[in-house]
């Protein structure tokens, strides 16, 4: 019987022995879990940060590049910009008719006086 006692007494020591242990080990599960959480949320507060200042730096390399685009290239007078405006609607009006002329679909577009000249032009390039 003291042996059984002996034995239980023995087991009731080891028992306690590994719960605390296994207190131990939940502890310190539980400061390195912390530990990673504060550091994760370290990186993320430190992930934010940069973001910001980088959307900051490219907003203000943004605004130096039109700044010395506009310093480069000034706005062209209102006369040049009206006979831009009329050259370029001028060519959409004649598109049409050049383009069939230089497929070989149609005549020449302007006149057959013309018509002789640029087919002697294109006849000499030709050669």
């Amino acid at each position: 019987m003291t042996s059984l006692f002996t034995q239980e007494i023995h087991l009731s020591k080891r028992h306690d022995k590994i719960v605390s242990q296994r207190l131990i080990l939940l502890q310190k599960m539980e400061d390195k879990l912390g530990g990673q959480n504060k550091e994760k949320a370290s990186q993320m507060q430190a992930a934010e940060t940069a973001f910001k200042r980088n959307l900051s730096l490219l907003k203000d390399i943004e605004a130096a590049e039109k700044s010395l685009q506009t310093r480069i290239q000034p706005l062209p007078r209102p006369e040049v910009v009206s006979l831009e405006t009329l050259y370029w609607a001028s060519v959409e009006e004649y598109i049409p008719k050049w383009e069939q002329f230089l497929l070989g679909r149609a005549p020449y577009p302007i006149g057959v006086e013309n018509q002789n000249e640029a087919e002697n032009t294109i006849q000499k390039e030709a050669q």
